[in-house]
This record gives structure tokens, C-alpha cells and sequence, in this order.
């Protein structure tokens, strides 16, 4: 893999282009494209057989476009409860009837809020399926309680908004912010080599490599 990080930067716009991501394993398509006026990165991870859809957020008409007509997900996970995050979800929830997931701390917030009552709780070490698809799931507490990243294969890793290039997310309390950067060292850092791609819930991609040196300083500053 390059050793020039801005490779991996896959730029999307709101409304605009969609991209492929490279490193899936062999099989799989991973689509990313933006939505609403918080810029959020939806994943559409596809095979002959399974369609997995990360993060439902603000546009439906336009998720739905992305998908393509008469297909439907046959699951849609949610990397945290923000608002955000989830205001697709009870549209795609009734498109299809997908299997719906997010971390296990978070689900009573999001059924609250979008009235889908269906979520199923998931956390460190569950693995979420579809055909041939396979998403790990990494708990990451601290932008939220029940935030989750997902890996795909060994070269993929969906952070939601836990982890983007130039930091982890935005924390509320010195705590939080703690808890979130020893659950990125230990969980994600220590375990996964520098070619590792990150794909975080808005804006531009980036690597663990590109990030790492720059933990130190994170914790310096506290955000």
C-alpha cells in the first residue's frame, strides 16, 4: 500500500458522487456516498447475494436512489445513536424489513427517537452477517455510550464518528474522552497494522498508519 496517505482520502459530497472503496475482500463492493447537511458518510456493502448498509442518515430518497430500485438491505447497522445518524432509519426500516443493529447501549436511545423498535444489541466480538458478508463488532464508548466501529475482512474499518483522520470524535466530558482514546489504543491501534483503511461517519477516509504517530497528542490536548 502507498505510503502517500491522501490515496486514501475518497472524497464524497453530499448529493454527489458515489465511490468504491478498495480492500474488500474478494466478492464484495463497498459503496460510499454522503447525505444531508452534516455531510454523513452512508456504506453500502454489497455481494451477489447480501446487501449491508451502515449507517441509515438523513436522506432516504436518496439512500433508496443509491440502492437501486427493487433492491432492498438485508441489514442496516447504526454506528451510534446521534440524530444525525439515524434519521433514514425508520424509512429503511420499512424498506424491506432489514435486520437492524447498533451497540448495545445505544439501542433504547435510538428506539425512542426514530420509534423503530426492532434494533438488536450488539457489541465487542458479535459478528453481523449477510450471505458472504461479515461485519466484527468494536465497542468504542465515549462520543456515545453504545458507539460501535465494524471491520470488514483485515484492510476495512468502519468508525462511525469515533475515530477521523486528525483525531477521535467529540467527547463531553474529560472521561468520555479518556474512555474513547483507551478503547482506540487497545481495541483498535494495538490489534490492527498501519494499512488498516478508516472510514469514518462524515468526511474523508484516512489509515491507522497516517493517525498513529499522532496519539500523543491527542491525549495532550484532551480532544
Amino acid at each position: 500500500m502507498s505510503d502517500d496517505h491522501r490515496d486514501h482520502r475518497h472524497h464524497v459530497s453530499p448529493g454527489g458522487d458515489t465511490v468504491d472503496l478498495p480492500g474488500a475482500p474478494a466478492g464484495i463492493t463497498v459503496t460510499k456516498f454522503s447525505v444531508g447537511e452534516m455531510d454523513n458518510n452512508c456504506y453500502l456493502l454489497r455481494s451477489d447475494d447480501a446487501l449491508i448498509m451502515i449507517d441509515a442518515a438523513a436522506d432516504a430518497e436518496r439512500i433508496v436512489e443509491v440502492i437501486g430500485p427493487g433492491t432492498t438491505p438485508d441489514v442496516v447497522v447504526t454506528t451510534h445513536r446521534h440524530h444525525d445518524h439515524i434519521g433514514a432509519l425508520p424509512a429503511l426500516a420499512e424498506h424491506g424489513r432489514p435486520r437492524l443493529y447498533a451497540g448495545t447501549l445505544d439501542v433504547a436511545a435510538i428506539t425512542v427517537a426514530t420509534m423503530v423498535s426492532d434494533l438488536r444489541g450488539v457489541w465487542d466480538g458479535d459478528v453481523i452477517t449477510a450471505g458472504d458478508i461479515s461485519l466484527e463488532v468494536i465497542g468504542l464508548m465515549g462520543h456515545t455510550p453504545g458507539a460501535i466501529a465494524l471491520l470488514l475482512g483485515d484492510a476495512l474499518l468502519f468508525t462511525g464518528d469515533s475515530l477521523f483522520p486528525g483525531g477521535p470524535g467529540r467527547t463531553r466530558t474529560e472521561g468520555d474522552f479518556g474512555q474513547l482514546m483507551d478503547d482506540l489504543e487497545t481495541k483498535v491501534f494495538d490489534r490492527f497494522a498501519d494499512d488498516v483503511a478508516v472510514h469514518p461517519g462524515h468526511g474523508d477516509s484516512t489509515t491507522l498508519g497516517a493517525e498513529r504517530p499522532q496519539l500523543g497528542t491527542w491525549r495532550e490536548r484532551g480532544w
